[in-house]
């Protein structure tokens, strides 16, 4: 049964009150802070205990009754912190792991198979200059064709022979690292 002596008013007059937006008087109703009344549809506060209400609240909050809330705020920011640390360890890891020469960046390898197919390419690109003398010289164009064959095994003979050289890599993150000009340093 409504009281007779109430005093309804809209969430604009509460907001004014209390210094702050109609959306957060509408939140602190949602939230049983303070109670409303639907009147046509419409979200009415009676005024006094409204008043009374929303300084209860404050007071609470003032006089850290709210622990609550603090408490689940405490919790994500340990939460965040751990996964923080977590995050450092796991670089820290994988760093060591570069260090070690046990796991290589994109970028180098990349730089160390761009040198190779240039490599390649310098022996591929040499061979018709070593080739075209003896290749001219030929009787027979059979002969020419192991001329050229035995050229090409030589050259695959080459690239067969490359070896994964971890020191090339070390020397990559050394150099990224700042690390090579200090370690010439002590060389010298």
């Amino acid at each position: 049964m409504p009281d007779n002596n109430a005093k309804l008013v809209n969430s604009t007059i509460i907001a004014q009150l209390f210094g702050v937006t109609t959306r957060r008087v509408q939140q602190l109703a949602q939230e049983g802070i303070i109670k409303a009344t639907k009147e046509k549809g419409v979200n009415k506060y009676d005024l006094l205990p409204t008043i009374q209400q929303y300084i209860k609240h404050l007071t609470e909050r003032a006089n850290g009754r709210d622990q609550k809330k603090d408490t689940e705020t405490e919790g994500r920011k340990l939460e965040a912190e751990a996964d923080l640390k977590r995050s450092k360890a796991d670089m820290a890891a994988l760093q060591l792991k570069e260090l070690e020469g046990k796991m290589h960046r994109s970028e180098d390898v990349e730089a160390v198979m761009t040198d190779l197919v240039y490599t390649i390419r310098g022996m591929l690109m040499a061979l018709p200059g070593r080739l075209a003398v003896d290749t001219s010289n030929a009787d027979s164009a059979a002969e020419a064709s192991e001329i050229i064959r035995a050229e090409v095994y030589k050259v695959l003979e080459e690239l067969a022979a490359y070896k994964y050289d971890p020191e090339e890599y070390a020397r990559r993150v050394r150099d990224r690292q700042g690390w090579g000009d200090l370690i010439a340093d002590e060389d010298e």
